[in-house]
């Protein structure tokens, strides 16, 4: 499932080409003669989905001192609406931000592109990230600000780039699409054991210290501007659907990755280094309506990076989504199906 949100108009072919590509491949590495068990969950070949949403994307920051309490940045990133279809293995979501549901006065402005892009096949989940962000403020209000208003930056930056790969043990009872793509229908009850891997690289700077002057943090004595990152490791999981009189269910997934962490400070009198091992973890809940026709849905994917600074200092991002999806599914036609003739030769 990929979902482009573009908040600011700038440049972004090479990067959507990239993760076009890389959403091809969980593809090629499906079987094309996957048996599934149809009394725990039911297909539809050949039948298109279209659906409506409402989506909230967010990359927040929190920085974390010895003996200080934690710093809170959020990106002041409107509601989005959008509209999206899949067929077989083939996932188009567009989403438009809503800038007046923003209120910049108040909380400053963020200037983003957003690419993320979930991937939901039988037998692997692959998530892709690519973040980049600029303009923060940080929570809650009166924080580093006088009481009511928000201590803004416009000069903080994220950049992150990821990806993770999970493979479903038990993709013959339980499926992920039915609770996150709507092409399928889980009817009873299943779960499954995940194991996979994840990494990322990315960097958080300001062009002053990242931490603000009036509260006298360790980041600010340090001079700490800039933090790069790169962490890769092992991880595994579990995923459960929960089916109740076969059309309500509630999907809960979670992961642990135990990554290796590569961290680079840069401070005012020069650099620190440390390297360590940091756990890392994404969540993932839906609850919905499902039947042969329509299925209703309000779902949530949060992905946790930790980053472990020298002397104690922890730097970590939180890149989630939350929507509210409505979905009907309906036969292909003829000539729609000759068209998309394609993706039907894609093993799924």
């Amino acid at each position: 499932m990929t979902t482009i949100q573009l908040i600011k108009r700038r440049s972004v072919r090479p990067i959507i080409a990239l993760i076009a590509m890389l959403s091809v491949a969980p593809a090629l590495a499906q079987s094309s003669h996957h048996n599934h068990d149809s009394s725990y969950y039911k297909t539809y070949p050949r039948h298109l989905v279209a659906r409506v949403f409402f989506s909230q994307k967010y990359t927040r920051q929190i920085f974390k001192a010895r003996g200080q309490s934690p710093l809170r940045f959020a990106p002041n990133n409107p509601f989005a609406i959008g509209v999206g279809a899949s067929y077989g293995i083939a996932t188009l979501n567009l989403g438009l931000g809503l800038p007046g549901f923003a209120n910049r006065d108040k909380k400053g402005k963020t200037r983003s592109l957003d690419l993320q892009s979930h991937i939901y096949g039988r037998k692997w989940v692959v998530d892709l990230y690519g973040q980049f962000y600029k303009g923060f403020y940080l929570t809650p209000q009166g924080k580093a600000a006088p009481p009511g208003e928000y201590y803004k930056r416009r000069d903080l930056r994220v950049r992150m780039v990821g990806a993770s790969a999970y493979y479903v043990f038990n993709s013959r009872k339980f499926s992920y699409r039915a609770a996150f793509l709507q092409n399928e229908w889980q009817r009873k009850s299943a779960g499954s054991f995940l194991v996979g891997g994840e990494f990322y690289v990315g960097s958080i700077r300001g062009d002053s210290s990242i931490a603000p002057a009036v509260l006298n943090s360790e980041f600010n004595e340090l001079g700490i501007r800039k933090v790069n990152f790169f962490e890769i490791g092992p991880g595994a999981g579990y995923a459960y659907t929960f089916v109740y009189k076969e059309n309500w269910f509630f999907t809960a997934s979670g992961t642990v990755n135990a990554g290796l962490a590569f961290n680079k400070e840069v401070l005012a009198a020069g650099k620190e280094k440390q390297t360590s091992v940091s756990p890392n973890f994404t969540l993932r809940g839906v609850i919905g309506y499902n039947c042969d026709k329509w299925a209703a849905t309000v779902s949530w994917v949060e992905n946790n990076l930790h980053s472990d600074g020298s002397h104690k200092r922890e730097y970590r991002v939180r890149t989630g989504n939350f929507r509210v999806t409505l979905a009907k599914r309906f036969k292909a036609g003829r000539m729609l199906r000759k068209r998309l003739k394609v993706i039907d030769q894609v093993p799924i």
